[in-house]
């Protein structure tokens, strides 16, 4: 959506104004994303609290990187404009954008690259035939949505979640489920967790929806269990959104799905519980001790409230996860998200090795 009047030539050489000054701060942005050793923004930025969580942040990365013996050699930052508005005058404008970042690094003697997708908020002010950047406000969608206690009832815990479901998006296709799948029952035993499947379909479906499946604004153990079940993890359907991981599809009217397919917090409770069939998991100590295919969950806070999940896709040089992500798309990202506004010093983390066989 973008609203803008057109109203001759000044106006036009305005617009160009800001979409410079828009350009700019990418190719700055993508600089620091090589060099991290300061918000090279100049006077284009005059957000001093955004000048500052920058700056922390790429503090935490040097030393992250450093301590990883890690050497960023090259960066690509593209962004598209999602959203714009422009006041009738001009003086003003605000956009919404996704950052585009893939960062190639050498880590021991081992090349490979990382990509992820930020989006943000800028506001744009007017300062004589220029444009500074008056206000950046990072869209951090991992921290979302917020939670009731754990100790709370799940139709209370997961609301919210259900009215992220319910925008106008395409049907999904009712055929995701073991009971209506004459060869996969899920009560069958011996099947094998195809490691290599899981992380093949996260690698396919970082960056986009698969169509078969809802959309949820905030997707990211969606996907995860998406990638799980193409690793032929069989489900536990029970047809109750409380209990059991499942996800049935369009049926009924309505879209059908455990809340452990489709929340984090909910995900943590079922893969820390015992099973005797379907997805079952061991809670692990760290992330060394991950394989392909297992799954990290996130609290931020460190509140007990879970937020966000990601899948095991690769590795470093020292043997350290890389992991792949969906709500905020992000491919062979390390695994303990210090580059996300996401993470606080009260991050917890809990490690969630999938069984190898069901």
């Amino acid at each position: 959506m973008v609203a803008r009047e057109s109203v001759g030539p000044g106006h036009a050489a305005r617009s160009e104004g800001w979409k410079e000054a828009v350009h700019k701060y990418v190719k700055l942005y993508n600089q620091a994303e090589i060099d991290r050793y300061a918000a090279p923004f100049g006077a284009l930025v005059a957000d001093e609290d955004h000048l500052q969580r920058f700056g922390q942040r790429l503090a935490r990365l040097r030393e992250n990187e450093l301590l990883r013996g890690l050497v960023p050699t090259r960066s690509e930052t593209s962004a598209e404009l999602l959203r714009v508005s422009e006041s009738g005058t001009l003086s003003e404008v605000s956009v919404l954008i996704e950052l585009r970042v893939k960062r190639t690094v050498d880590h021991r003697g081992r090349t490979y690259a990382e990509e992820r997708r930020d989006r943000e908020r800028l506001w744009l002010s007017a300062d004589g035939g220029d444009y500074a950047i008056a206000r950046i406000e990072p869209i951090v969608s991992e921290r979302r949505p917020r939670y009731a206690s754990s100790h709370s009832n799940h139709a209370a815990e997961f609301a919210d979640e259900l009215a992220l479901a319910a925008e106008s998006k395409p049907q999904s296709i009712p055929y995701i489920n073991y009971d209506v799948l004459p060869n996969f029952k899920h009560g069958r035993a011996g099947i094998r967790y195809r490691r290599d499947m899981a992380a093949a379909y996260a690698d396919r479906w970082w960056n986009e929806a698969n169509p078969a499946y809802e959309l949820f604004e905030v997707n990211c153990t969606n996907y995860i269990s998406q990638c799980l079940f193409a690793g032929a993890a069989p489900m536990n359907y029970t047809g109750k959104r409380a209990s059991g991981w499942w996800y049935r599809g369009f049926s009924g009217g309505r879209e059908n799905w455990s809340y452990s397919w489709a929340v984090a917090n909910a995900l943590q409770h079922y893969l820390s519980a015992p099973h005797n069939s379907s997805l079952r998991a061991t809670a692990v100590d760290s992330a060394d001790q991950l394989a392909l295919g297992d799954v990290i969950i996130y609290d931020w806070g460190g509140d007990n409230r879970f937020q966000h999940s990601t899948i095991v896709t690769a590795f470093d040089a020292a043997g350290m996860p890389l992991v792949n992500a969906n709500t905020v798309p992000s491919r062979h990202r390390y695994w303990d998200y210090q580059d996300s506004y996401a993470w606080t010093e009260n991050t917890r983390y809990r490690f969630f090795h999938i069984a190898d066989e069901f």
